[in-house]
């Protein structure tokens, strides 16, 4: 699997619909990825708000395709 690098900012948060848009796989895959360590860990933002810094997204897509 390759994931296509589209643009995002160099800093700030994404949130869970904005990842699934850039790589092709479910949301229970995601947080299995997170839980085992394959996938960076999020944020809290607020109560109800999860959110994962644009720069490790960025460097997860890199590191992936490079495989």
């Amino acid at each position: 699997m390759k994931i296509e690098k589209k643009p995002l900012s160099e800093t700030g948060f994404i949130r869970v619909p904005a990842i699934l848009e850039l790589i092709p796989i479910g949301k229970s895959t995601l947080w299995l990825w997170v839980k085992q360590g394959k996938f960076p860990r999020p944020f809290k933002l607020g109560q109800r708000t999860t959110a994962w810094r644009v720069e490790d997204v960025n460097l997860f897509i890199s590191s992936f395709n490079k495989r």
